[in-house]
C-alpha cells in the first residue's frame, strides 16, 4: 500500500484540489505502472474519479468515474492493454482514455491495433514518453507529497526534489 498526498493545480480546467490516495500495488506490478496510473488520476481527476481493479479483473478498468446510477462515465487504463478489452470497455463507458508508455513497444502496439482503434470514437489513446514514466518511477515512495500542475497542456509532476515535464503524444482523439 502507498499513500500520496496530491495537490492538483490544473489550470486548463480551473480545477484545484487536493487528494489523499491509497494507491494498491499488486506484486507484479512495478514502480513505473503504479505512478503512470497516479498521473492518469491527476491528469482527469474529480470528485468521483477512483482506482478500479483493472490490473487483476478485466471487467474493472485502472481508474474510473462513474454517475450516481454506476453508469461509466469515464474509463482509464495505462498500459498496453488488449484491443478486444478496449473495445468492450468502449462499450461500456461514455469514454474511454488509455495511457500507453514502454517507448517501442507502445508504438508498435499502436501500430499493431490502429484499425480496430479507429472504430472507437469515444477513445483517446495517449502515448507517455519512456524517459518520463521512468522519471516519474523514481519519484515512487510509500508516502508521497506530489503536486501535479498543468497550463496550456504543460504538465509538471514534482515532489520537493525533483521536478519531471511529462511528455504525451496523442495518437487517438476521440
Amino acid at each position: 500500500m502507498f499513500k500520496a498526498s496530491l495537490q492538483i493545480a490544473d489550470m486548463d480546467r480551473h480545477y484545484y484540489a487536493e487528494h489523499n490516495l491509497t494507491i494498491s500495488r499488486q506484486p507484479s506490478e512495478t514502480d513505473e505502472r503504479m505512478m503512470v496510473r497516479l498521473l492518469s488520476f491527476a491528469l482527469n481527476a474529480s470528485e468521483y474519479l477512483a482506482f478500479g481493479e483493472g490490473m487483476t479483473d478485466d471487467e474493472s478498468a485502472d481508474l474510473w468515474q462513474k454517475d450516481l446510477t454506476g453508469a461509466i462515465e469515464l474509463w482509464i487504463d495505462v498500459g498496453l492493454p488488449d484491443e478486444k478489452l478496449i473495445r468492450k470497455a468502449c462499450g461500456r463507458a461514455n469514454h474511454v482514455i488509455v495511457y500507453c508508455y514502454g517507448g517501442n513497444a507502445a508504438n508498435l502496439w499502436f501500430e499493431q491495433n490502429a484499425k480496430q482503434f479507429s472504430r472507437s470514437k469515444n477513445l483517446t489513446i495517449i502515448n507517455l514518453s519512456q524517459a518520463c514514466t521512468q522519471a516519474i518511477a523514481k519519484l515512487a515512495e510509500r508516502t508521497m507529497q506530489l503536486q501535479c500542475n498543468i497550463q496550456d497542456g504543460q504538465v509538471w509532476l514534482m515532489n520537493n526534489q525533483e521536478s519531471v515535464l511529462i511528455e504525451q503524444e496523442v495518437l487517438k482523439n476521440n
